[in-house]
């Protein structure tokens, strides 16, 4: 009996992607128009380093431009590949279309390992790669706008603006080039929070529709709820402390490199990002139950499994085992296209990764659009909000003392209230918002049309009837 194969990631998308565009009335040639990566881009190149040359291979593929700029992430990991490159830069484009986002599909990587190299190296290898890409034009503000990925944060953004700054010295938008840059280099404010916050939008708004929950086999709201995080990197910190501490979920397990633990009556999750910082893993945290085998806790009894990690973290050898009647896809790409077939035959919902992570995007356009804009948002609207806000309080009390009421407002209250919206509430704001509508839209697909069986099928279907027309408004 031959052994069964599991497909690549890039299989897994192109079989997701096949599975959707059948459904939809589109000529063939439009249908592979939208599939294919229009390029990619190798570039090879070395750096003095340690008194010998090291030579790097980093890759750009852009696989739609039916909307400029291009958009995605770069990821540095030893694993990095050309396929894995395209594949998430198809996943961009999608992604891009289904939250209404301007932007084609786009990523980057370098295969490197950055643990092998300290911080003086990483910026010499970054801005060489940089280099690379900007001279082709791989890197523009009106062209290709790179954001952090796997691997790299505000920091190697910085680094990369910097210099597209030095070698395009008269451009104005220059810090536009790319988007996750620390605030006082043009950068957001909730940009690091934004898709661990995406994650956790996307779960309020599965959770204001008792039929979403009832198909998930589960009841109520998010508080309460036992949820196991696999990662706890950016993504996966910001996911479960905002769900533990806003939302009263309780997470009871963490998988990490070097193991996972559990604790059935939950962990606290800064103490736990705190434990990893000083050790490098999670063994030996206290009050807690470890498992050398980290990648078992995936198929433990929960409400909500978050995989915000790698890709194919659940695959065919374990789907048959994974438990969790509810899984959202922090990471791209963690369920493969097999896995997520056994797991649709165990009724098991999945919010696909094309919108669960899509907060990380919203909130870099938005980056994006103050950059262009050269201004704050809020700076100009702020303190007028607030007097409007204190004229309607002043009046209020007034009203109140000329009948002779005992009526007053807390002082709580009247602080909140009167409290005009800064760049970090109208980001929130802002992707709330974005996350509501693109789940909405998925929602209607799900519910109206009996063909539609999961949520992943329905995100597929939204993004390629968007991507279609845009093709299509250009004369495709």
């Amino acid at each position: 009996m031959s052994a069964i194969i599991e497909p690549s990631f890039r299989e897994s998308v192109d079989i997701m992607f096949d599975r959707a565009v059948s459904m939809v009335d589109l000529p063939p040639g439009l249908k592979e128009t939208i599939k294919v990566c229009n390029a990619t881009y190798t570039v090879r190149f070395g750096v003095r380093l340690r008194g010998d040359v090291h030579t790097f291979t980093g890759y750009r593929a852009v696989h739609s431009e039916h909307m400029e700029p291009v958009k995605g992430g770069i990821r540095y990991a030893s694993s990095v590949n050309q396929d894995e490159v395209e594949a998430l830069a198809a996943l961009m484009t999608y992604k891009c279309a289904l939250v209404d986002a301007p932007f084609g599909g786009s990523k980057g990587g370098l295969c490197i390992n950055p643990r092998d190299y300290d911080e003086h190296e990483l910026e010499q290898i970054t801005r060489r790669f940089a280099y690379e890409l900007i001279k082709r034009d791989l890197i523009n503000p009106s062209q290709n706008v790179p954001a952090p990925d796997m691997g790299t944060g505000e920091r190697e953004m910085a680094w990369i603006a910097d210099q597209y700054s030095r070698m395009n010295t008269t451009d104005i938008n220059s810090k536009a080039c790319v988007t996750g840059k620390p605030i006082n280099a043009g950068g957001i404010a909730g940009r690091v929070e934004a898709t661990g916050r995406g994650v956790q939008y996307a779960l309020r708004e599965f959770f204001r529709e008792p039929k979403d929950v009832a198909r998930a086999n589960l009841s109520g709201s998010l508080e309460n709820k036992k949820i196991i995080v696999q990662g706890l990197g950016n993504v996966g910190y910001h996911a479960a402390k905002f769900l533990q501490q806003e939302d009263g979920s309780c997470i009871t397990g963490v998988i990490e490199r070097d193991g996972a633990i559990f604790n059935n009556g939950g962990l606290d999750i800064e103490a736990v990002r705190e434990w990893i910082s000083e050790n490098e893993g999670v063994a030996g945290f206290p009050d807690a139950e470890f498992i050398k085998e980290g990648a078992k806790l995936l198929e433990a009894e929960c409400d909500i499994l978050i995989p915000a990690a790698m890709e194919g973290v659940i695959n065919i050898h374990n789907a048959a085992n994974v438990r969790a009647p509810l899984i959202i896809e922090a990471a791209n790409g963690p369920i493969t296209a097999g896995a997520d077939e056994i797991l649709r035959g165990k009724n098991c919902v999945i919010i696909p990764d094309m919108y669960a992570n899509a907060g990380g995007v919203t909130v870099s356009y938005f980056e994006w659009v103050k950059n262009l804009s050269h201004i704050r948002f809020g700076r100009m609207e702020r303190r007028e909000q607030e007097a409007r806000n204190e004229l309607v309080i002043s009046e209020l009390e007034d009203l109140s003392k000329s009948v002779g009421s005992q009526w007053s407002l807390t002082d709580s209250f009247r602080e909140k209230y009167i409290k005009g919206a800064g760049e970090l509430e109208l980001v929130r704001s802002g992707l709330d918002d974005t996350m509501r509508g693109a789940f909405q839209s998925m929602r209607a697909l799900w519910h109206e049309n009996e063909k539609v069986s999961d949520l992943r099928l329905a995100a597929y279907l939204v993004a390629i009837e968007k991507v279609a027309a845009s093709y299509k408004s250009k004369g495709l």
